[in-house]
């Protein structure tokens, strides 16, 4: 189970880096994203996108093996 956290936790700093240049082809804008204004600056909690990226990832690792 810790191992799922880590990966999820990994996962999410590595979309939020890659944000800006993924939110040209549309993803970061997906229903299930959620946006946060909090004191004049935006969080963004990349759910739907984050299972996006996996499954695709996923389809390819097995395609490739």
């Amino acid at each position: 189970m810790f191992r799922w956290l880590l990966t999820i936790f990994i996962a999410l700093v590595v979309f939020s880096a890659a944000l800006p240049w993924l939110e040209k082809l549309g993803i970061g804008r997906l229903p299930g994203d959620v946006r946060l204004r909090l004191f004049g600056k935006t969080y963004l909690l990349p759910f739907a996108s984050t299972i996006l990226l996996s499954l695709i990832v996923f389809l390819a690792m097995r395609w490739f093996r």
